[in-house]
């Protein structure tokens, strides 16, 4: 599918049906994603869930009597150019509101523009700690912490049976703040853990990491990467004979996407999500999810994407909300009325807690977790 690699201003509709002025100004929402670069699949397939939530609310009516279109730049899977495209979005394209930056530490560079100009931004991935309790009032998170992550796993830990747990993480703020978080659960739960090895978001041979992780021993490796990393980290502990049950953490896996280009090598590993599109039935808004993968396979983009789609939908619908609960868009507004809003999401209801120092608080969404398997060439359930 032809996707735009340049930064690009995306009108998500046309003119309001009937209106004898033509076209009438649009609200405009920021999109800060990454396209292109390490992790270019995942920022491109929440970039497409994001369409199809601007596409919805426009066939709808748009919000507040306008249409909305989406302002679309990509950070280029770096935080130096995160920070750029959030300033470029807030000082030329004038967003009152933006949803980004995928990754915890695109994020983490983000965050001081949002308080420098006073513009609120709807967190939809990134999972680090330091997010919502370094005391930005800007910051509303709708994906679940890796501490909220790991406790949710530590329920099923013991019904896994994991004796001794080792650790492969991408050397960053999301990487290591999953590997601390998880290895703290599973020692709580008498998990032995053994040793952490950290590796270059852009590294393709891990075979040093691997070896490793085969010597201390263990039962099971958890991975926190993004899924073109992912393929190759399974493929690799295939060919090194590595005796251990992969778990993927952070929800970034594809599965699907995995089992096309890993191939045997993908068979045994389970993966944390937090949208499980194969039982869009067993969603808490059952009617919200299948309405959404209905609409993303009709527009033929990649099944393989919608773990990650989701997150884009659901991001740009909490804006909505936020904007019209506002009354109107204007940054101080819609930040005053985003901690009110309740959304039926496709990962579940949407309503902000407050995390970080008081009179500072940063808002978090409580998300729901899956954990899924890929066994003979498919995506099951663990149950």
């Amino acid at each position: 599918m032809k996707r735009w690699i340049k930064s690009a201003v995306v009108m998500a509709a046309v003119a309001v049906a009937g209106s004898g002025a033509g076209a009438a100004e649009t609200i405009k929402i920021g999109v800060n994603e990454p396209l292109t670069g390490a992790v270019a699949a995942s920022g491109n397939y929440v970039t497409d869930g994001a369409r199809i939530a601007a596409d919805e609310i426009n066939a709808s009516g748009g919000v507040l009597g306008q249409q909305v279109e989406l302002i679309i730049e990509d950070n280029k899977s770096n935080p130096k150019e995160a920070v750029s495209a959030a300033e470029k979005l807030i000082v030329r394209d004038k967003v009152p509101v933006m949803m980004g930056a995928w990754s915890s530490t695109y994020t983490l560079a983000v965050m001081p523009k949002l308080m420098e100009y006073g513009v609120p931004m709807v967190v939809e991935t990134s999972s680090s700690g330091k997010i919502t309790t370094s005391g930005n009032p800007w910051i509303f998170r709708i994906s679940p912490t890796s501490e909220m992550e790991a406790k949710a796993f530590g329920e099923k830990a013991g019904e896994l049976g994991i004796k001794k747990a080792n650790f492969l993480v991408v050397n960053n703020d999301w990487g290591r703040g999953a590997g601390d978080e998880f290895a703290t659960v599973l020692k709580e739960k008498g998990i032995d853990v053994g040793v952490t090895e950290t590796m270059d978001a852009k590294a393709t041979d891990l075979s040093a990491q691997l070896a490793s992780i085969k010597a201390a021993g263990g039962d099971t490796l958890f991975v926190t990467t993004g899924v073109e990393q992912l393929t190759l980290v399974l493929k690799q502990a295939k060919e090194q004979q590595l005796d251990a049950r992969v778990i993927t953490t952070g929800g970034s896996s594809s599965p699907d996407q995995l089992i096309e280009q890993a191939g045997d090598a993908a068979e045994g590993s389970q993966h944390i999500l937090f949208f499980s599109p194969w039982f869009p039935e067993t969603a808490p808004n059952p009617e919200v999810a299948t309405k959404f993968v209905d609409e993303w396979n009709k527009r033929g983009y990649n099944f393989a994407g919608l773990t990650e789609g989701f997150r884009g939908y659901d991001g740009i619908m909490t804006i909505k909300a936020g904007i019209e609960a506002a009354g109107k868009a204007e940054p101080k507004a819609i930040q005053k009325a985003l901690w009110g809003v309740k959304v039926a999401g496709v990962n579940g209801n949407i309503s902000f807690i407050k995390q970080g120092p008081e009179g500072q608080e940063s808002a978090q969404n409580v998300p729901n977790v899956y954990l899924v398997k890929i066994e003979g060439g498919k995506v099951q359930p663990v149950k």
